[in-house]
């Protein structure tokens, strides 16, 4: 047979298989309205089981894996169907739109902002970048800006997400599991580190401080020069702040050439970074739900059960929806084995229904299913 009788075979079969996954589709619609009907719980592990099990023994040896992922694949997407149908008064999707409805129609030029570190710090880089006016209160900690949105005491607050050559800020990401806020901007900054200190003889420097971040996205010129000491400090423009108050001119530190004029410091050497494109990722955070419009990114947290598949499921209705996902980062729970905690960053218009129903679908479906906020990144 040639190619085309073989694709002429496969399209017949595939129109059957749209036949039968339609009818099969209509009686999981029947069992949904059973279940809401008797309270019956949306999900039966030992019932999916069973029937993919069934369906891996009449297949094929050769294609008994092939099947297994096929109806698991199935069940998942029944079960999401079900959600849907059963979960009708879609609480998140009325949470969304209501928050488009009372958001203002403009980000905000003036407020009370939480920023980890002092002035020259990155994160008022950020801020700066986000807020024409803002009255920034300086934080000694990332919780401690966590802390200061959850109390009232700030409106909003600056935190720093993920670096492109450093990757991730863990301490972030554990602290996100931890309180309650959502996240109402971001923003992209470059980043130019340089070696500042009170001298310009750079054969007089023992140490260099900086924050961890900022000594890792200069690992090479650190590595450069093992002789000197590396002391980690809690903010870049913080430890130029202590460099300045010791007066000592045997000790550096890397930091934004902004902190010069700020701290009295002296450049020692430009563009340490390893990567000429060294980027932060910041977002800002607020206890109260604001979506602005034109918001094209949502960010969500959710824990799956430790089960094989849970993630790969998950990501396939994202595929299913045609949503993109852009970030996706894995934390272990605490006081658990094995077990994580996932956030997801997606591209995609806050009016978007697709979008809508998938959260709407993971919110009934998911444990511990969590919405972060609609946003726009500023570049």
């Amino acid at each position: 047979m040639s190619i085309e009788k073989y694709r002429q075979e496969i399209d017949a079969i595939d129109k059957e298989l749209v036949e039968l996954f339609s009818k099969r589709m209509e009686t999981v619609k029947n069992i949904a309205k059973y279940k809401k009907e008797t309270g019956k719980a949306l999900y039966d592990g030992e019932r999916e089981r069973q029937l993919i099990g069934k369906a891996a023994e009449r297949s094929p040896e050769e294609c008994a894996l092939y099947t297994r992922v096929l109806f698991s694949t199935l069940t998942n997407l029944s079960r999401a169907y079900q959600s849907r149908l059963i979960n009708e008064r879609k609480a998140l999707e009325n949470t969304i739109t209501e928050a488009l409805r009372n958001t203002d129609k403009l980000f905000p030029e003036r407020a009370m902002v939480a920023c980890q570190g002092t002035e020259g710090a990155y994160s008022q880089q950020a801020c700066d970048k986000l807020f024409k006016l803002p009255q920034i209160m300086y934080m000694g900690s990332f919780e401690a800006v966590f802390k200061a949105v959850d109390s009232g005491l700030c409106q909003y607050g600056i935190l720093p997400l993920e670096n492109s050559t450093a990757g991730s800020v863990n301490k972030v990401y554990d602290l996100m599991s931890q309180y309650n806020f959502y996240i109402v901007r971001s923003v992209r900054c470059r980043i130019n580190h340089a070696l500042l200190s009170k001298t310009t003889d750079f054969s007089e420097i023992k140490e260099i401080w900086s924050h961890e971040q900022a000594l890792s996205q200069c690992s090479q010129f650190i590595s450069e020069h093992k002789d000197i000491k590396v002391v980690p400090v809690e903010n870049t423009a913080v430890a130029a702040k202590m460099i300045a108050e010791s007066g000592r001119t045997d000790v550096a530190v890397i930091a934004s050439p902004e902190c010069c004029a700020i701290y009295g410091l002296r450049v020692l050497k430009r563009n340490i970074k390893d990567n000429a494109a060294n980027d932060t990722r910041f977002i800002c955070i607020s206890k109260k739900l604001e979506v602005y419009p034109g918001a094209d990114r949502t960010s969500i947290k959710l824990t799956l059960p430790h089960r094989p598949g849970a993630l790969y499921h998950i990501l396939a209705r994202f595929y299913a929806s045609g949503i993109n996902i852009v970030k996706l980062e894995s934390r272990p729970l605490p006081g658990s084995d094995f077990e994580f905690m996932f956030y997801f960053d997606v591209s995609e218009s806050v009016y978007s229904p697709e979008l809508a129903t998938l959260l709407c679908e993971l919110q009934g479906d998911v444990e511990d299913f969590e919405y972060l906020g609609s946003y726009t990144e500023i570049v």
